[in-house]
């Protein structure tokens, strides 16, 4: 019960401050994100909680894979300016959150296929 504690309480702090941050220094704090924080995280949590090595050795292949994929969520941003300019400027932001979702929904099924070869 302590450990799951211990674990909840260390990944909000981390999530907590790196949005603080965001409003004050966003370009800092997107150099945070996009560090393995949350890998650095789960991948001691779950060998300690585990104790398999193989499946942590899984685990850490997923991630290795899937991180490259999930930028796809933000090709909608880094295309914003064509897809703005096709869409009503008051759905802008959310329009394209949404098709960054639509990505990470296509990235997921690309990461199920590949992820067979690398198990």
């Amino acid at each position: 019960m302590w450990f799951a504690l211990f674990k909840i309480g260390l990944s909000a702090c981390v999530i907590a401050f790196a949005s603080w941050l965001s409003g004050k220094r966003p370009e800092l704090a997107g150099f945070i994100i996009a560090l393995p924080l949350m890998t650095l995280l789960v991948l001691p949590f779950s060998y300690a909680e585990y104790q398999n090595a193989a499946t942590s050795v899984t685990f850490a292949k997923s991630i290795m894979l899937a991180v490259p994929l999930s930028l796809s969520f933000f090709l909608p941003f880094l295309f914003a300016d064509k897809i703005m300019a096709v869409i009503p400027q008051e759905f802008g932001f959310w329009a394209l959150y949404g098709l960054g979702l639509v990505c990470l929904v296509g990235s997921y099924f690309i990461h199920q296929y590949a992820i067979r070869f690398l198990a």
